[in-house]
């Protein structure tokens, strides 16, 4: 008796091992945010919820476009503080961005951002809005007036639905 329970053992043990696969890590090529274009890594705001996740495998959250859902639709990368807004078709920059922009305003002060996108269309305590080719541009400032959120949108600002 004690030698047919120590099979049985040793057989479900070997049959889970077995059933046991390597998984490789998911990778994705380094970000490149073209914030005059509005593109990350040629990939526009309005790209839908399948085409980011197969260009970029690494995401870590998805949330579907569902009337239910609650900003319409996203694809996270929380580990490099990028997050693409699908059904409302903005891309959110974070100040812990893993990545390269194009023109590296972030921790940029407010007062050096004219030369790139001149005034702001709207323009608050905390954030300017500039309108450019592709839709809208919104910067977010910290206390000491440094650029730390990016938001870029294919809409225009009287469009544009942040989700908050």
């Amino acid at each position: 008796m004690k030698k047919q329970l120590f099979f049985v053992i040793v057989l479900l043990f070997a049959t889970m091992l077995s059933q046991a696969q390597l998984k490789a890590t998911v990778r994705c090529e380094p970000f490149f945010v073209d914030i005059l274009n509005g593109k990350v890594n040629g990939l526009k705001p309005s790209a839908g919820i399948e085409e980011i996740k197969t260009l970029f495998p690494c995401f870590t959250g998805t949330e579907a476009e569902m009337p239910t859902s609650k900003c319409g639709g996203a694809v996270s990368f929380a580990d490099k503080d990028l997050y693409f807004f699908t059904g409302r078709d903005y891309v959110v920059i974070g100040e812990k961005f893993k990545g390269k922009l194009s023109v590296p305003i972030l921790g940029a002060n407010r007062n050096s951002l004219f030369k790139h996108f001149g005034n702001p269309l709207i323009k608050d305590t905390d954030w300017d809005a500039f309108q450019v080719q592709y839709g809208t541009l919104i910067l977010k400032y910290s206390k000491a007036g440094k650029v730390n959120k990016i938001i870029f949108s294919t809409m225009p600002s009287s469009a544009l639905q942040l989700c908050e």
